[in-house]
């Protein structure tokens, strides 16, 4: 698996609204029925990772993505990153970034649980797999994160 840590940088948001914020609005100005899809991932090291490999994670980079948990969420039931931040606490599971996605409805009619569930488990793969320039990501804290 691809080390995915080393290559983002945080991102500058200089303005009122935050980077998920505005994407909360993109998503409920859309004029078909979105879907968001989350995806979180936890940092972690493989078992055969070398020193150097350990050393620098525990220095608080490097490290592999894993994906721990996914969700899919009406743009219009998420007040904002704090409110998903605590949602996502509930469930006990450690994470530090998570990947966002847009699927949308056809017409006036939201995607399908089929639809929806066949595209969080794709993203989940794409995830897996180091594809995830096309997905908004974000820190634990509501940074927008980029990957280069």
């Amino acid at each position: 698996m691809r080390s995915y840590l080393n290559d983002f940088r945080t991102t500058d948001i200089r303005m009122n609204d935050s980077h998920f914020q505005l994407l909360l609005q993109a998503a409920r100005s859309q004029p078909e029925p979105q879907r968001l899809l989350l995806v979180f991932v936890a940092a972690g090291l493989p078992a055969e990772a070398s020193t150097e490999q350990r050393a620098s994670f525990e220095a608080g980079a490097g490290g592999e993505l894993e994906p721990v948990m996914c969700v899919d969420k009406d743009p219009h039931a998420l007040k904002d990153f704090e409110a998903l931040v605590t949602e996502s606490r509930q469930t006990g599971q450690e994470w530090q970034i998570v990947f966002v996605a847009g699927l949308s409805g056809r017409g006036k009619n939201a995607p399908s649980e089929s639809q929806t569930e066949k595209a969080l488990t794709d993203m989940v793969e794409a995830v897996r797999h180091g594809s995830i320039g096309g997905y908004a990501a974000y820190d634990a804290h509501g940074k927008s994160l980029s990957f280069s």
